[in-house]
């Protein structure tokens, strides 16, 4: 199977021993079935859905037009672009948090890492490698600076989430988030720095 996409051709590189015989792609990977052929091609669908420059190329097209120049009209230009974050998350982690499982669309957050307001670009807003799909307590702790991630995608609790609280997320037994891109893992970092809330000493 090739690749052309970029992000595309980076995972299945990660994830898939290389061809010997060369491709028309940026990428060509051996794939071991008719089984792995399916769920790899389900897979690059939703990655070329979600990686960029798709999600800002929607984005472009839903709001080209459109005045800006009131703070409501730029509240439906942001309403917008977040829908389509969203729907990029959607795709990237097949609609179910990765640290609960829940896959009910009404439970889940499209959580940036680095948030919305102090991105510098509509394309860094929108990128999928600054956000987690998070059931809506987690979520909230990880906005709040309660929990953060390790590079892994272990998570840290804060020494400001109470017993309670952490009991709820189930920390004790949370796994790490698995797939953590490094585009994921340098935003991660910032919300380390910048907006958790740091641990017990």
């Amino acid at each position: 199977m090739s690749a052309t996409h970029a992000g595309v051709a980076a995972d299945l590189a990660a994830n898939f021993p290389k061809c010997p015989v060369a491709g028309p792609g940026a990428a060509t990977v051996l794939l071991a079935d008719d089984e792995a052929l399916t769920r790899t091609v389900d897979r690059t669908w939703k990655l070329a859905m979600s990686l960029p420059p798709t999600p800002l190329v929607a984005f472009e097209a839903a709001v080209a037009g459109l005045p800006q120049t009131t703070e409501a009209e730029r509240l439906v230009v942001q309403r917008i672009g977040q829908d389509k974050f969203r729907d990029a998350l959607m795709f990237y982690w097949s609609g179910r948090c990765p640290m609960t499982g829940i896959t009910d669309p009404a439970l889940l957050r499209a959580s940036h890492i680095i948030p919305w307001a102090a991105c510098a670009t509509d394309a860094e807003r929108l990128d999928a490698s600054n956000g987690l799909l998070l059931s809506s307590l987690w979520d909230a702790a990880f906005d709040a600076g309660l929990v953060a991630f390790e590079d892994d995608g272990r998570p840290i609790p804060s020494a400001r989430l109470t017993p309670k609280a952490a009991e709820a997320l189930g920390i004790a037994s949370a796994r790490p988030i698995p797939g953590l891109t490094p585009g994921h893992r340098a935003r991660l970092a910032v919300h380390r720095a910048k907006t958790f809330q740091g641990v017990a000493p």
